[in-house]
């Protein structure tokens, strides 16, 4: 069984993100709690990349439909359709369009529990109410109203996979083998050895 500390995760910092100049602030809170950045990569993705990486997973369409006429009916608006895959076809048309607009930074992070801890540190999908703390609570004003004003998907600065399953599809579909760095860090020791009273010699 592999140790918890190799778990990995997939985060793209978004076109929004770069030209706000927020990478930085962005590496800094999940180096902060200790995870460890293996692969990192600036590229300015095609439409095609885009569709592909939001379609690896099958149930990904029907998901994403579903949650969107529920938040629809929630605001107490009507929905462009009662088809989840045919909201879903709006939702990637309008990624595509938001994701290609610029260079986006793709980054892996590692370390134990790092998907559940990216997404927690990154917060909600919508800043509007994400909590204040989080990267998009914290720094994010943007909302599924001002985005459906507009017709374009909704700004909240990263993608972070979701799930384990999901990094593992995912991760491959932004980096190769050899493009993903195995090293070790000092604060390693610190976090994962079994017996840190070495530590006073």
């Amino acid at each position: 069984m592999a140790h918890p500390k190799t778990e990995q995760t997939l985060v793209i910092v978004k076109p929004d993100g770069i030209q706000r100049a927020l990478t930085g602030e962005i590496m800094k809170r999940y180096e902060r709690i200790g995870l460890k950045l293996v692969a990192l990569k600036m590229i300015v993705p095609t439409e095609a990349m885009i569709e592909q990486h939001y379609l690896l997973d099958p149930n990904w369409k029907k998901n994403v439909g579903e949650k969107s006429i529920e938040s629809y009916k929630k605001k107490g608006e009507t929905p462009p359709s009662l088809d989840p895959i045919e909201v879903a076809n709006f939702v990637v048309t309008r990624l595509k369009k938001y994701m290609t607009s610029g260079p986006v930074i793709a980054m892996v992070w590692e370390g134990a529990h790092a998907v559940e801890l990216v997404r927690k540190i990154t917060g909600g999908t919508e800043p509007r109410s994400a909590s204040i703390g989080t990267i998009r609570g914290d720094f994010v004003l943007d909302s599924y109203q001002m985005a459906d004003t507009a017709d374009r998907a909704i700004r909240n600065l990263i993608h972070a996979s979701g799930t384990v399953p999901e990094a593992q599809m995912e991760i491959p579909h932004w980096f190769s083998p050899k493009e993903i760095i195995s090293y070790s860090v000092p604060h390693e020791a610190t976090l994962y050895d079994d017996d840190i009273t070495s530590i006073l010699g």
